[in-house]
């Protein structure tokens, strides 16, 4: 199989070397090696930022193979007409679900109140993880994998689902304010999608309990970057931790990064990796090549 890498040329050097390990049969082209004839391209692997943004000359591509989870990036592209699958990594998930509880944890045991000021503040002793309602906005791939670690600490976890779909040891709702006035530690997992897009809004953050956190590693087009500012002063939420923003880097003169209750992290909570990424890749790729059924597969109208 013909296989166009249409991905930021920093990407070949470390991708290459694992698709083709799992797939010897593929032949595996760069941009200016498929242009020529781009109607031989029988599978496309996406990332934002490659040299390719016109999909229309691959008429013969059985699928394009996203390297990101979020694919608010190409599922808009109108030349895109070939079936889409959204990159679904262990080792992501794995680095989301310790990101999440690694900052739920500071926010839980108040880590940031022991400053080391020869004060004895012995009366902060936190209430046991059982004690707390984390509350995760975004019961796909990721959420589940954070609500699976936090739970097994012991946490009390509920979870935010436009589909309501079960998930084992979770209290999942439909209903977005109930979600928030039950969080005291509150985690953003939704995707970009025109439903999504400032939902937290002065409003919403306004049902949060009084020195709730927010922890966003999801997508910073969920939250309102003015209402958050004034609800933080407000104690709604006392703090936010925050590594997805609109426009990244984030611009140095950003209030965020002098704002005294706000910890920005520079989108690190968690990277595709080949390792765990690429035979997820190939599996697909053989799926399409060999017309069955995609995994994880983009339902266009939804976005994701």
């Amino acid at each position: 199989m013909r296989v166009l890498f249409a991905a930021p040329d920093a990407s070949w050097p470390v991708w290459a070397p694992a698709l083709t390990r799992l797939a010897p049969e593929m032949e595996l082209l760069r941009a200016d090696q498929a242009g020529a004839d781009p109607a031989s391209i029988d599978a496309i692997i996406y990332a934002p930022g490659g040299p390719i943004s016109d999909l229309s000359p691959f008429v013969n591509a059985r699928l394009v193979q996203s390297l990101w989870a979020g694919v608010e990036r190409i599922v808009t592209n109108p030349t895109l007409t070939q079936p889409l699958a959204r990159m679904v990594d262990p080792g992501l998930a794995r680095g989301m679900a310790e990101y999440c509880t690694g900052w739920t944890l500071r926010a839980h045991l108040g880590m940031d109140a022991y400053q080391q000021d020869g004060v004895w503040r012995h009366d902060l002793t936190p209430p046991l993880a059982d004690g707390r309602q984390v509350t995760i906005l975004g019961m796909g791939e990721l959420g589940r994998s954070v609500a699976a670690m936090l739970g097994g600490i012991g946490f009390r976890v509920a979870g935010f689902s436009a589909s309501g779909r079960a998930v084992e040891g979770v209290e999942v709702t439909i209903d977005l304010g109930r979600a928030l006035s039950r969080a005291e530690i509150l985690i953003n997992l939704l995707p970009d999608t025109p439903q999504t897009q400032g939902l937290l809004d002065a409003d919403r953050l306004a049902l949060l309990p009084q020195g709730a956190w927010l922890i966003n590693p999801g997508r910073g087009t969920v939250l309102d970057d003015g209402a958050l500012l004034t609800a933080l002063d407000k104690g709604r939420p006392a703090h936010a931790v925050l590594d997805v923003f609109r426009t990244e880097p984030l611009p140095p003169d950003h209030p965020f990064w002098s704002h005294p209750r706000v910890t920005v992290t520079p989108h690190i909570a968690a990277e595709t990796r080949p390792e765990t990424a690429a035979p997820v890749a190939v599996e697909n790729l053989r799926r399409a090549m060999a017309r069955r059924p995609v995994l994880h597969l983009v339902d266009r109208q939804k976005g994701y």
